[in-house]
């Protein structure tokens, strides 16, 4: 089966760059961020009435790879065993499961997800290597068997915490043009579309009406 293959820009320089720009920004940003960090956890940990404040979920890195991507715990405990429940009010094309009143998100949850605190601790995750500040949104190993050829071509490039998909209508954006934002990014990166991206990225915190 023929696919349009996406050349993928892995010039050592942009790399070693984009790898400073990295372990710099992740580890200034959980430095500045601590005392909003401080705040979200009280406010998880009223709610939840000693539940666990940071979520973890199995993701698929480049190449295939797994590992476990942090979160702020922005729904119920039981969310994942919920969710079978909830699979005919999937409202998002293609593999991805998302619904824009999801009753398994508490009250805490909804305000750090709108604003996409919930993520801040992935700065973790791009501390350790296994994200970018800058690339595809890590997909769930259920989302990935579901691929195409084509859509396997996301998983060619490390994930990241933001791209042009977060930047362009979020939530509101199909599966299909996700994708093609995606490997767009993935032909076109360079340290200049990483820092306008990271920049343009951090307007989110003060809330997007796309995101759910």
């Amino acid at each position: 089966m023929h696919i349009n293959e996406i050349a993928v820009n892995n010039n050592s320089n942009y790399l070693l760059i984009k790898r400073c720009i990295d372990v710099f920004g992740a580890a200034a940003g959980l430095i500045l961020l601590s005392p909003l960090f401080a705040v979200v956890y009280l406010l998880i940990k009223i709610e939840g009435r000693g539940g666990p404040v940071f979520f973890k979920q199995r993701r698929v890195g480049k190449d295939g790879e797994f590992f476990y991507m942090y979160k702020f715990r922005s729904m119920v405990l039981n969310a994942e065993a919920l969710k079978v429940t909830l699979v005919h009010k999937n409202e998002a094309s293609g593999p991805v499961f998302k619904i824009k009143h999801d009753p398994r998100v508490t009250k805490v949850g909804k305000f750090i997800r709108k604003t996409s605190i919930d993520e801040l601790p992935q700065l973790v995750n791009v501390l350790k290597g296994e994200m970018s500040l800058v690339g595809p949104r890590p997909a769930l190993p259920d989302e990935v068997k579901q691929y195409t050829l084509f859509e396997r071509q996301r998983l060619s490039v490390t994930p990241g915490l933001t791209c042009f998909w977060q930047v362009s209508g979020r939530s509101n954006i199909g599966f299909h043009e996700w994708v093609t934002l995606d490997l767009k990014y993935i032909n076109e990166r360079s340290t200049k579309i990483d820092l306008w991206l990271i920049l343009k990225t951090v307007l989110v915190l003060f809330g997007s009406r796309d995101a759910y």
